[in-house]
């Protein structure tokens, strides 16, 4: 008996590039939002290539011996970039441990969501907006209750074997343990499987999560570089405009989180967790592509808003947002107010899908590592994990 039902009332359409490609050309907005429907259904059934984690291209197979001359040399042709960009198939990052430029491809899911959101004219978009911002909610919902459920712990071999993930540094890697998808999702590791850089040292700051991370010294350049959203602004994201002028001409921090990512997030410092709050919205994907695109995406999502407090010489506040995203079930803090946490601490989880969080920091605190700064220059993320050094607080 299924433990739960999963409505397929709605018609079935194709969801392979080459149809979505066709039904944005053709404004064929209804076939787009059946789409995302269909794929999130065909999460229920074991095939990896029908269900929601399948990504939507490969720019060039990654099995072929084309796609092993020419990797090393995209970063080295800008059209590759754009093209991949105007096609939404994924995005290239900086892999910090190497150096390389790798190719991600982008989940099936992102890229519908995606042609939604850029669907059609302007005016058309307008009109469309509360449609698509209630379907994006609604499905979000969906996915959510479905991969909470015990039925849905058919999903994880072939999660694990789609993005290649390492289960030996799980603190369970006996994946029958797990009771849902979403206990798998936001699995926790063995003690030392993150490295954190100078654990006694309070000056240097880590990366809060296994993520893609851009970071600007001034929240101006972030918006000038990164984030296109025209009504952006530090009062919208943190949803207190009194509380933003602390962080005034402030510094910026960027982590986005892919789906295959490990999925809790850690304090960057040694300090204290201040008083915490809930900002409700809607759910855009929190793709670059819409990122760098006129879509206020951080400032229209769900997302709650942290304050922790620095222990480093000089004491400072940062504002830690974790932001919820397409198909994201809910963000979930493991730590309280009051709580003195070390860096590396675990402050919460999220459930499944991409998500990002974005932590501020008060002006002239804190400097950031030159190549994270010179990546993010480029419009490059760069991948890192917890615990990674990323900056030093600086004294005011």
């Amino acid at each position: 008996m299924d433990l739960i039902n999963i409505d397929i009332s709605h018609e079935t359409v194709d969801v392979d590039p080459d149809s979505i490609r066709k039904y944005d050309n053709n404004n064929d907005h209804l076939s787009l939002k059946r789409a995302l429907q269909t794929v999130i259904t065909a999460t229920t059934k074991h095939d990896v290539d029908s269900s929601i984690y399948a990504p939507s291209h490969l720019l060039i197979p990654d099995n072929t011996w084309i796609y092993r001359i020419i990797s090393p040399f995209c970063k080295l042709v800008p059209p590759v970039r754009r093209f991949a960009a105007k096609n939404h198939y994924g995005n290239f990052v900086i892999e910090r441990e190497t150096g390389k430029e790798v190719w991600e491809t982008m989940p099936v899911y992102a890229r519908i969501g995606m042609h939604l959101l850029f669907f059609g004219k302007l005016e058309e978009r307008v009109v469309e907006a509360s449609m698509v911002r209630e379907l994006f909610a609604s499905e979000s919902r969906r996915q959510g209750k479905y991969f909470d459920s015990p039925h849905s712990t058919r999903n994880i071999p072939g999660f694990i074997k789609h993005y290649n993930i390492n289960t030996e540094e799980l603190l369970e890697p006996d994946i029958s343990k797990y009771e849902t998808f979403n206990e798998f999702f936001y699995r926790k590791l063995k003690p030392g499987a993150r490295v954190i850089s100078e654990p006694d040292n309070d000056c240097v700051i880590v990366s809060a999560a296994d993520s893609r991370l851009n970071v600007y010294q001034n929240i101006d350049l972030a918006t000038k570089y990164w984030i296109k959203g025209k009504n952006f602004t530090v009062a919208g994201l943190l949803n207190d405009e009194e509380l933003a002028k602390e962080f005034n001409e402030g510094s910026i921090a960027i982590f986005r989180l892919a789906p295959q990512d490990y999925h809790r997030f850690h304090s960057p410092v040694t300090g204290v967790v201040g008083s915490s709050s809930f900002v409700n919205g809607t759910y855009f994907t929190v793709n670059p592509m819409a990122i760098n695109e006129d879509l206020d995406v951080f400032t229209e999502n769900v997302r709650s808003v942290m304050i922790l407090h620095s222990s480093a010489p000089g004491s400072s506040k940062i504002a830690f947002v974790s932001i919820g995203a397409l198909l994201v079930g809910s963000v979930r803090y493991t730590s309280k107010e009051g709580d003195k946490v070390i860096k590396g601490d675990e402050l919460g989880y999220f459930a499944y899908g991409g998500s990002t969080i974005i932590c501020l920091w008060q002006k002239g605190r804190v400097k950031f590592d030159e190549d994270l700064t010179s990546n993010s220059s480029q419009c490059l993320e760069t991948l890192v994990k917890v615990g990674m050094r990323i900056g030093v607080s600086i004294t005011p």
